[in-house]
């Protein structure tokens, strides 16, 4: 980590994905003193990035570094990720729509841009209390919502897989710099999903590397 610019938290099941997924065995690791204090130092005193896709963005909410920013104790009510509303895994394309684009891993889109977006999880559901929603949304830590094809969130199953509070697919730390999102943009891959019309360039992973450029 000390030598590293990016630490990126794959998605990716562990011990059969049981309830809390690899978020929590992931969250565990980084909670370790050594490896906590180079990734505050990371992210404090060198101006790094960090990223978590799916069971990653489990470990980050865990961790706290979103949408807090740094890794601290959390709260009974504090922001988290459960269990989809149908009680069941989802693994199809999604649309996800850019909110806010503060966050240099954003950088590539524009608010108001639609990405087709593969996902893959039992337990995605975003949920906080409104007040805290309020606030990240006010702030500009909401990154992408689930939408329907017209760019409107929704709670209908066929638009939001796990029925997130306000179709919150991604969230941001409060500088930016810390990603956490549901879908797999990684597996939009050249050649995949031909037959799926759809626009799949999120811009993520090269807007992480030109932060540094």
């Amino acid at each position: 980590i000390s030598e590293s610019q990016i630490i990126c938290l794959p998605g990716g099941f562990s011990a059969g994905d049981e309830p809390d997924g690899s978020g929590k065995f992931i969250a565990a690791l980084f909670r370790e003193p050594r490896v906590a204090e180079a990734t505050t130092a990371l992210l404090q005193n060198r101006d790094g990035l960090m990223l978590g896709i799916c069971n990653g963005f489990q470990a980050l909410i865990k961790l706290g570094l979103v949408p807090y920013g740094e890794i601290r104790d959390m709260r009974h009510d504090s922001p988290t990720l459960t269990f989809n509303a149908i009680g069941r895994h989802q693994s199809r394309l999604f649309r996800t729509m850019a909110v806010s684009v503060k966050s240099p891993w954003m950088a590539g889109l524009s608010c108001g841009d639609i990405v087709t977006t593969p996902i893959s999880h039992g337990e995605g559901r975003f949920v906080c209390t409104d007040e805290e929603y309020n606030s990240l949304l006010n702030n500009g830590q909401i990154a992408m919502q689930y939408v329907d094809e017209h760019g409107q969130p929704s709670y209908d199953a066929l638009v939001n897989p796990n029925g997130s509070l306000h179709a919150v697919e991604a969230v941001t730390s409060p500088d930016g710099r810390v990603l956490g999102k549901m879908g797999h943009n990684e597996r939009a891959a050249d050649n995949c999903f031909v037959n799926v019309p759809g626009n799949y360039e999120s811009g993520i992973f090269d807007s992480g590397v030109r932060y540094f450029q």
